[in-house]
């Protein structure tokens, strides 16, 4: 079981459990075209975006498999997105008898290019590896999106596959890049 202390804190981050008073932040990156375009969902209006926020909002601890830590980041420094939702990072917990996990994050294209991502995907694979004793985490990502694979391979994770035109995602077939990391791995 994982039930980390919140906030949990990096040296910029906040990453906290989500509340109703975030639905503006998280709809005005949800919402936009350029956020969703490698993701399986389309721009999300704000109903849309409320019920993702309700589900999001209860993922606070990872009891048994499928259960996902979906942690708010906010930025921790004076200004004015001071303590505002910039993005998102997720650890779920895939199998219990393999110890696997997955991270996922996504930031509002405003905060992108100043490590963010990787920051926040690192306190995941810290909770994955240390607090809840998985094995390996990966990281699956549209093969196209070569931003986020540079943050996978910032955090030295590997790509051990490319699933070619493995699914049919908003009308065309997609490639799947698939990176990972061993629990050994992340300790040396």
């Amino acid at each position: 079981m994982l039930q980390p202390r919140y906030p949990i804190t990096t040296e910029r981050l906040l990453l906290r459990p989500f509340t109703e008073a975030d639905l503006d932040a998280v709809h005005a990156y949800e919402s936009r075209p350029d956020v969703a375009r490698y993701l399986y969902w389309q721009p999300r209006d704000r109903d849309t975006s409320r019920t993702f926020l309700d589900k999001k909002i209860t993922r606070t601890a990872v009891h048994d498999e499928g259960d996902a830590l979906d942690l708010a980041i906010t930025l921790r420094h004076t200004g004015p997105d001071n303590g505002r939702v910039i993005g998102s990072v997720l650890l779920i917990w895939t199998s219990k008898e393999h110890r696997q996990g997955e991270i996922g994050y996504i930031l509002h294209p405003d905060h992108h290019g100043h490590g963010y991502a990787a920051e926040a995907a690192r306190v995941m694979l810290h909770l994955g590896f240390h607090d809840l004793g998985l094995h390996r985490i990966t990281g699956r990502l549209d093969a196209r999106n070569t931003a986020s694979a540079r943050v996978l391979e910032k955090l030295h994770m590997r790509r051990e596959a490319t699933l070619i035109d493995n699914e049919f995602v908003k009308g065309e077939w997609a490639s799947e890049a698939i990176y990972a990391i061993l629990d050994t791995e992340w300790a040396a």
